[in-house]
């Protein structure tokens, strides 16, 4: 059980967090271009794994708020917010991207 001093934690560890996922989706996308779809599917799940833990923060912040425990509305928990949804949506198109590079690399090693 993580222990927070403020909501100030709990946000900068979306933006951590949404920010490796993010970095890890474009990484994936590289690889995958360079014809590393085994480095590009391990990034995926990787950035996989950073949302995962960004998701667990978001849902204690959540919680905290059901609670009571209302947050000020500030610009760093927007940009934090913001942050993370930027990262899902990179890694949902990388994932895209690779599973295209791979077919793009199929076709021009068959001579297609």
């Amino acid at each position: 059980m993580e222990i927070y001093l403020d909501h100030t934690d709990v946000i900068f560890q979306l933006i951590l967090h949404g920010g490796n996922a993010r970095s890890l989706a474009m990484e994936a996308i590289a690889l995958a271009k360079n014809k590393d779809m085994a480095g590009a599917q391990d990034a995926l799940k990787r950035a996989g794994e950073e949302l995962s833990r960004a998701h667990h923060h978001q849902t204690t912040f959540i919680q905290k708020e059901i609670a009571g425990e209302k947050p000020e509305i500030s610009m760093l928990l927007i940009h934090a917010q913001d942050h993370l949804m930027n990262a899902m949506t990179i890694k949902d198109l990388a994932s895209e991207f690779v599973e295209l590079y791979s077919h793009v690399h199929a076709a021009k090693e068959a001579g297609v």
